[in-house]
């Protein structure tokens, strides 16, 4: 029997436990929807911060995309795993499934903000001065008027972010999240078949996340032919 460890033998035990990779992967989609959701609200949120009029909104939504931008997802992760549930008078104890949508979602919120309040910015003045001449107060013309108008420019670089996010919840693997990095290590390390678990592991990651480029290539694709239309 070969030792390769890329040995046929290898890969047959491997897709017999095809389940493991299914079962990790549908908590990886499930963590990455609902922290994606959580990253696109307080992307959104902080945008408007930073791109308001009020000092002290502004100075906020720096200090969190800075604070953010500037830490290693792993230590905020490990932060709320290990140190959270230990303060004293206010520990909190989370589940790691509720650590992986709180912690990625609140990381990827501060490039999403980022992303946002550049496509706000880069809506010309006339917009707003005009959504103004209509008696939209700022709520209202950020909602109806300048957000719709982002899209097609946020779009690329949001999607970069969204892969990112995906591609991120490996990293629980190391607090034991049990998505699909964290069934494929384990396996892996029961079975020896290090080759074949971390290439499959990847092939799902890849999958999910080349679909989601493709479609928001489409999708772009649409909004410009919408736009020449008009």
């Amino acid at each position: 029997m070969s030792d390769s460890p890329f040995a046929l033998w290898r890969w047959v035990d491997t897709l017999s436990h095809i389940n493991v990779f299914f079962e990790g992967f549908g908590l990886t989609l499930l963590i990455s929807i609902l922290a994606l959701s959580l990253a696109i609200i307080m992307g959104v949120f902080h945008a408007l911060m930073a791109t308001s009029k009020f000092a002290i909104l502004r100075w906020w939504a720096r200090v969190y995309v800075e604070f953010f931008q500037n830490t290693p997802l792993l230590i905020n992760l490990f932060f709320l795993y290990y140190v959270l549930p230990k303060v004293p008078y206010i520990g909190i104890t989370l589940d790691v499934f509720t650590i992986g949508i709180v912690g990625i979602g609140v990381y990827t919120g501060a490039y999403m903000s980022e992303v946002i309040r550049s496509g706000i910015q880069s809506i010309p003045k006339g917009q707003f001065e005009a959504a103004a001449s209509q008696g939209f107060n700022y709520t209202q013309k950020m909602i109806y008027i300048i957000l719709p108008q982002t899209i097609k420019i946020i779009l690329p670089p949001a999607t970069n972010q969204a892969v990112n996010l995906i591609k991120n919840t490996s990293v629980l693997a190391i607090i034991a999240g049990a998505e699909i990095m964290y069934n494929a290590d384990s396996y892996a390390q029961s079975s020896l078949n290090y080759a074949p678990a971390y290439i499959i592991a990847g092939a799902f990651y890849f999958v999910v996340c080349y679909a989601l480029a493709i479609f928001t290539r489409s999708y772009e694709e649409k909004l410009k032919k919408s736009v020449v239309v008009r």
